[in-house]
């Protein structure tokens, strides 16, 4: 399927022509890649960077933009009559090449007549990609990285990055499919399923629609563990479910949304206590973003809302603003507010998020918490931008922390240590930034107390 017509291609592709000014850049699509054996394969993802140029999700290919000469080029093969007994008559690459304003294609064999060591390439993130550079490109291995074209690299994410309308369509799509598996989680979760259930679940709704997940779910009861993507926890009363899930749309756009609900019908009181500390930060990190704005202050402000919520529950001290500059926050709050989402679900990391969320005067800092912050630049019109603010009680940085004699002035660690069985708590939709303020991408999915409360009571009808 090809997401957007030939015009769409052929003006992203004619716009980074000029932004280079000279050149040729080599694109490579993705190929497949084995699991075990040369036939059986994981599901295939095309390159981000090849399907926005060049929208062709098939293994294989190659793209060229020539900026000298004005001419684009897939380099692929047509199906063979054994490919045809496997899989069926399939449209040509060449009807597909056409589809998307392309009108030469040229068998893989005679791309070393087309490009030379002096082809400028992105940084390649697949072995196999790296290993097709140096035979193609005549570079040793060692050299490829010091070789990538950073100009290009460039124009190419401030191209990416501020998405058009077309595109943001396809997030509203993304979005709500992805909502539509989280309402479904929340009304169906019960203790007497596991977290895979719930996984199982989500990726059904995916099917339903013909989509994949954009990245491994996180659904877990053990919340304070970030990236969790252990599934065989059954759900226990008096805990929180934690689903961070996103799917895609069919032009391959991601949604990423994060829900956390009660087990039970409804939240305790201290479940709910963090919560809506944790919702007050997401509300006030979306009511002051504006364009212009660093994603880096936002996400100061709102760990600074968060950590008043904090002290006004004993669980910290003094005055927030000083609490947050000494990073007492990230004994709660180690990870950023957000990042840039897309055709990636982080998108464009693969280049670097030193030369994506970052810009040469704007260096990421190394500081705990703040080094994981993926987006510090200046939010622009146009940007897509997840805002996931989160309140867990990990108990191991919790001693490692105390033990280090780490914030002893803003941290109550005795209250704290009341919390070690808590889990997390996580909030997340995706927004655009318009000339004022966010947008959010899909429909509204419910999020708080009383509207979780009421999906729960449908699981206990």
């Amino acid at each position: 399927m090809i997401a957007f017509n030939s015009e769409t291609y052929k003006i992203r592709r004619t716009l980074l022509r000029k932004n280079m000014g000279s050149g040729k850049l080599l694109l490579l699509g993705n190929e497949e890649s084995s699991m075990n054996y040369r036939d059986n394969c994981y599901r295939f993802v095309q390159d981000s960077t090849f399907l926005y140029y060049f929208g062709i999700n098939q293994p294989g290919l190659f793209g060229l933009i020539d900026a000298d000469s004005g001419t684009d080029i897939i380099f692929g093969n047509e199906l063979s009559i054994e490919d045809i007994i496997w899989t069926g008559q399939l449209p040509t690459l060449r009807g597909r090449a056409e589809s998307v304003g392309v009108n030469k294609v040229v068998a893989p064999s005679l791309i070393d007549q087309y490009v030379n060591n002096s082809t400028l390439y992105l940084p390649p993130y697949r072995p196999e990609h790296e290993i097709k550079l140096s035979n193609l490109l005549n570079k040793e291995l060692q050299d490829l990285n010091a070789g990538v074209s950073l100009d290009v690299l460039l124009h190419i994410s401030n191209q990416r990055t501020i998405k058009s309308e077309e595109e943001i369509l396809e997030m509203h799509q993304a979005c709500n499919i992805s909502g539509e598996a989280h309402r479904a989680l929340m009304k169906s979760a019960s203790t007497e399923m596991y977290e895979h259930h719930l996984v199982g679940i989500f990726e059904k709704i995916g099917m339903n629609h013909d989509v994949h997940t954009a990245y491994p779910t996180i659904c877990t009861i053990n919340g304070q563990v970030l990236h969790n993507h252990h599934y065989n926890n059954k759900l226990a009363s008096g805990k929180l479910v934690l689903v961070d899930g996103g799917l895609h749309s069919k032009g391959g756009y991601a949604g990423d949304l994060t829900r956390t609900f009660p087990v039970d019908s409804k939240f305790t009181s201290k479940q709910k206590d963090i919560y809506n500390i944790v919702l007050e930060g997401f509300m006030h990190a979306v009511k002051i973003a504006k364009p212009g704005m660093l994603f880096r202050d936002l996400h100061l402000q709102t760990a600074v809302r968060m950590t008043e919520g904090l002290i006004g529950l004993g669980l910290m001290k003094g005055n927030a603003e000083d609490a947050v500059a000494d990073g007492a926050h990230t004994l709660f709050f180690p990870h950023g507010l957000g990042h840039l989402i897309g055709l990636d679900v982080h998108d464009l990391e693969n280049f670097g998020e030193e030369h994506i969320g970052y810009l040469p005067d704007l260096k990421k800092s190394k500081e705990f918490g703040l080094k994981s912050l993926r987006l510090g630049k200046s939010l622009q019109e146009g940007y897509t931008v997840t805002v996931e603010p989160g309140l867990y009680f990990i108990p191991e940085l919790m001693v490692k922390k105390q033990a280090d004699g780490l914030h002893k002035d803003f941290i109550n660690y005795d209250k704290v240590e009341e919390y070690s069985d808590f889990g997390g708590v996580r909030i997340e939709d995706d927004f655009v930034m318009r000339k004022e303020k966010f947008e959010k991408l899909g429909e509204y999915l419910e999020r708080t107390v009383d509207e979780i409360e009421e999906l729960r009571a449908e699981a206990f009808a």
